[in-house]
């Protein structure tokens, strides 16, 4: 087990190595969060799937020819260069064979990366029968080896996230047009083609500096994850991509921090489930698109969905026929008995209802015969002035979008109620203008902003 005094060596980052690793990954989290963000908007995250698994042939191919003039097999450049070939190669497959066959990307995909990647390891097998190919150590990168990054591999890192930030942040407007409507980019004349060669270039970049820190198996996780966390958080596309960079940096250094503490757990393994951890949280608790703050949205919008029809209620129930203004009458007051009458509500329901109506102050208790909240039997209610004005913007908002609904859409008076009951509750104070406006035009008769007369009848 770590001591406290290896945690606080762990977090001032005293041991070179150790510093070195937790930097190199953490930038590496961030660069393909960045660059994964586009892919992911584009929908072909499965693109650097393929990529990644089409690089292992061009690694085993560039340690063979190497070998065969005479060099070094292990150098890492010959290496990475044979890796980014490769991989250019595997996507150029991919978009060939969409293109002639008309198969579905995913199927072109699946195709590429189980070929190349059987190819890789039959060429690995064939290494591992040469002499001396059993000590070239490339299964390492199938998946991963962080602990032994060097110098170099930091300084290829840094500037592989350089260049793929300068490069998101110079065609930041054609890659936003590009993800969100390739049609509409290419109507204004720019190269759509170009803008995808340059993402997958970018992430080609990424997955090839990736292969030694987490493999050629799990670089995918750290493409994929930290947009898809990333995309519960916002709906805004440049904070979308703040945070994805921020969660990839995040999982590359709490999952090499992890395996610094832990020597035995491989770092690559660890930094994908930390990012997976981090998606989990992502998803449960994200303001955007989370679902836990989903169902409380849907939670509060269905109490506000019934409070609204209990005041609606009151009102057409205390409505004078020949008047459209509650104003001008005097309230009826009403009982649970009453209430219920109107709609099949169940009495905790409407009891529920009730007892916010009257917190927000919009219903008051008119006379009682005795009981709580729970017997009810001898109270009536009715409501406040707050109410009254809530309770007439609710009708209001309902009967024009009834008129509207009857104009325009055909339906037959007798069965807009429920259509209206709707829509209603989403009208925002744009959406009331215009059908005002549209209303006053084709009904002068309406005295607006008064409430109209509904247009059928209200049992």
């Amino acid at each position: 087990m770590p001591t406290i005094e290896d945690i606080l060596a762990l977090l001032t980052l005293r041991d070179y190595n150790t510093r070195l690793v937790i930097t190199s990954t953490a930038i590496l989290g961030a660069a393909a969060g960045l660059i994964g963000s586009f892919l992911m908007l584009r929908r072909r995250s499965l693109m650097g799937d393929a990529l990644s698994h089409a690089t292992l042939p061009g690694i085993a191919i560039a340690f063979l020819v190497m070998v065969a003039v005479g060099g070094e097999g292990k150098y890492l450049p010959g290496l990475l260069a044979g890796a980014a070939i490769a991989g250019l190669i595997g996507v150029g497959c991919v978009v060939w064979i969409t293109r002639l066959s008309h198969l579905r990307d995913d199927t072109a995909m699946g195709i590429v990366l189980s070929v190349f990647f059987g190819l890789g390891v039959a060429l690995l097998g064939v290494i591992q029968n040469l002499p001396g190919g059993n000590k070239a150590g490339l299964e390492s990168f199938i998946y991963g080896k962080t602990a032994s990054m060097v110098w170099s591999d930091f300084v290829l890192i840094c500037g592989a996230a350089v260049v793929c930030m300068v490069m998101c942040l110079l065609f930041y407007k054609e890659l936003k047009s590009l993800c969100f409507d390739a049609n509409y980019a290419r109507s204004w004349g720019l190269p759509t083609g170009l803008l995808d060669a340059m993402v997958l270039a970018l992430v080609c970049v990424v997955v090839v500096i990736g292969l030694q820190a987490v493999g050629l198996i799990l670089i995918i996780a750290l493409l994929i994850t930290p947009p898809a966390a990333a995309r519960f958080w916002t709906h805004r596309l440049g904070m979308m991509l703040v945070l994805s960079v921020v969660i990839g940096a995040a999982s590359g250094y709490l999952g090499s921090a992890v395996s610094a503490l832990f020597p035995r757990m491989p770092a690559g393994a660890i930094i994908v489930v930390v990012a997976a951890i981090l998606f989990l949280v992502s998803m449960l608790m994200g303001p955007a698109r989370g679902v836990l703050p989903r169902v409380w949205r849907g939670f509060v919008l269905q109490h506000s969905v019934l409070r609204q029809h209990v005041l609606r209620a009151f009102y057409e129930m205390n409505e004078s026929a020949h008047e459209g203004e509650l104003t001008e009458v005097e309230q009826t007051q009403l009982s649970i008995d009453r209430l219920m009458a109107a709609r099949s509500w169940r009495r905790t329901q409407l009891l529920r209802a009730l007892r916010a109506a009257r917190r927000e102050g919009l219903v008051e208790v008119a006379s009682a015969s005795g009981g709580d909240d729970e017997n009810m039997d001898g109270r009536v209610y009715r409501l406040t002035d707050q109410g009254l004005v809530v309770a007439a913007r609710n009708v209001r908002n309902h009967r024009l979008w009834e008129m509207y609904l009857i104009a325009h859409a055909d339906i037959a008076p007798s069965h807009v109620d429920r259509d209206a009951d709707q829509v209603e509750h989403v009208l925002g104070d744009e959406m009331v203008a215009r059908l005002e406006e549209r209303l006053r035009r084709e009904y002068p008769e309406v005295l607006l902003p008064k409430v109209p007369i509904s247009p059928h009848v209200i049992e």
